[in-house]
């Protein structure tokens, strides 16, 4: 099914809708296959030609064009042409409709709407005011509107075609791609194997996939691991994954937060300490390391850790050795170590904060966490599974995220990373109360704020209309690339191009990924 009051709000819709406007005054309108008006929602749909926002609203004039679009989608089906361009007797100007073809089903139409093909000018316009004036409209309307309506010669006409196809382009490649991502995620809970879960971790882009393969490999080691990602990619679950999948998961998995403590603290909770030795001290305490025996143990944010508890952690390390707090003989522990930061604890070491003997010991085996902005397509599978998870913690149905609200989380960066996106939809589902169904409203300002102002950036309508289209054609490329992951076969079919043509375009527009990474475009 189709989900019509998405379409004002899809970027390259609005770039397209916004060249018309500003080129030709014209504007579009999205029907049914009957020609019913769809996608309408009130005073927020910005029409270039006053008459037009008259003519939409009555329900008249409804009936009429429902008449006129339905009529032109029969004759296209039967004839199976590009479009149908043809006057609307009620108004007077002229209107094209073209067919939305979804697997060679004629499911609806792109109506553009306010212009003039063919005729004497003067004549036209004086029909146009007589026809809006039979049908209710004020002299003030009938002035303004007049104003805008504009000839179309021969050239302008190609362009405007070609403008108005994209629209109706667009909207079969969004369908399709809404429609084959809910599949997917329909079929995500009949997946076996490690296609799209890892233990307690989930993803199937490929960054996720090279994860779980390196997983697999460590799982029968004792080798130290690094684990270095940013705050809320999931650090913690990967250091659990290690320990569970290992010959040690019969025994203690340990994790302790290096910068929750001062260094006497850290010492005493990592050590442990005997009897007396310092003021609080009633009685013996086992330290984690002695706690974690013959299991693992995971120093989180090691980054943090003073130069004299990095000494105090390379003996642990090296030789498998402590001294309580206050004691004076050594105690002996088996354990694996896990450490894990947000930090670049290389350059910590260029810089002299971290010991260079003590990160060699634990870069053995060092695994990077993809942050949640490089693995984008992973998002629907993360929405579903915390859809899920919301769902039986609150004993109600599972609801649906909306494809404006999936638009709108795909164009968000997540500084946050999976811990800020698990975060939204537990507020997303409790601002949706009773809905079934969640829209963009509802998400953070924050998320709104920031995809706003991102699809504003770069239309450039004014001047030439080449440089204009140019920048559009850019624009989707971008998109494409990074929505299809960079897959230059797959957008070259969506785009209708050959993958030659596509590779030229994207060395013209300098859209190459290594370099987009560069200037972080």
């Amino acid at each position: 099914m189709i989900n019509w009051n998405d379409f004002e709000h899809i970027h390259v819709i609005k770039k397209l809708k916004h060249v018309l406007h500003t080129w030709w005054n014209i504007d579009i309108v999205f029907t049914d296959e009957r020609g019913h008006l769809k996608g309408l929602e009130g005073d927020k749909v910005n029409y270039a030609n006053p008459a037009v926002n008259y003519l939409v609203n009555k329900e008249s004039s409804q009936a009429d064009l429902a008449t006129v679009v339905s009529a032109s989608i029969e004759k296209l089906r039967q004839t199976n042409g590009k479009c149908d361009l043809q006057k609307w007797e009620l108004a007077g100007f002229d209107m094209c409709v073209f067919p939305i073809i979804i697997e060679n089903d004629y499911v609806g139409s792109v109506t553009a709407l306010g212009f003039f093909k063919d005729g004497d000018f003067a004549q036209s316009i004086a029909e146009v005011q007589n026809k809006l004036a039979a049908i209710g409209c004020s002299s003030e309307l009938i002035e303004k509107s007049v104003k805008k309506l504009q000839y179309l010669d021969d050239t302008n006409t190609a362009h405007f075609t070609e403008l108005v196809e994209l629209v109706s382009q667009e909207i079969v490649t969004l369908h399709v791609e809404i429609s084959s991502r809910e599949n997917k995620i329909n079929e995500l809970n009949k997946e076996l194997g490690n296609r799209y879960k890892y233990d307690n971790m989930i993803g199937k882009s490929k960054p996720m996939q090279s994860l779980y393969a390196l997983l697999d490999k460590i799982k029968f080691a004792d080798s130290t691991v690094m684990i270095q990602g940013e705050n809320g990619t999931g650090k913690e679950l990967i250091a659990k994954s290690i320990h569970y999948n290992s010959h040690r998961k019969d025994k203690n998995f340990v994790i302790q937060n290096c910068s929750a403590f001062n260094d006497n603290l850290l010492e005493s909770e990592l050590f442990g300490h005997v009897k007396g030795s310092f003021t609080g001290a009633l009685k013996d305490k086992k330290g984690l390391f002695e706690i974690a025996d013959k299991g693992t143990f995971c120093l989180d944010e090691i980054g943090d850790t003073s130069p004299q508890m990095q000494v105090k952690l390379l003996r642990v390390l090296q030789e498998g050795t402590f001294t309580p707090v206050g004691a004076t003989e050594m105690r002996k522990v088996d354990v694996r170590i896990v450490a894990a930061t947000n930090k670049n604890l290389r350059e910590m070491v260029e810089n002299g904060t971290f010991r260079e003997d003590l990160f060699y010991r634990l870069n053995v085996i060092n695994i990077r966490v993809p942050p949640l902005r490089e693995r984008k397509e992973d998002i629907p599978v993360l929405v579903d599974y915390f859809l899920t998870k919301s769902a039986e913690s609150s004993n109600k149905p599972k609801k649906q995220l909306m494809g404006r609200a999936i638009e709108k989380l795909y164009d968000y960066a997540w500084p946050g990373n999976v811990r800020e996106l698990q975060n939204e939809i537990e507020r997303a589902c409790v601002l949706a109360g009773d809905d079934s169904k969640i829209g963009h409203e509802v998400l953070s300002p924050k998320i709104l704020e920031i995809t706003e102002k991102a699809k504003v950036q770069g239309a450039r309508l004014h001047g030439k209309l080449k440089d204009a289209l140019e920048d559009l054609e850019r624009e989707m490329i971008k998109e494409g690339l990074r929505r299809t992951g960079w897959n230059k076969s797959k957008l070259a079919k969506e785009l209708g191009i050959s993958r030659a043509g596509l590779i030229m375009k994207v060395e013209k527009y300098e859209l190459d990924k290594r370099k987009l990474a560069r200037t972080g475009s």
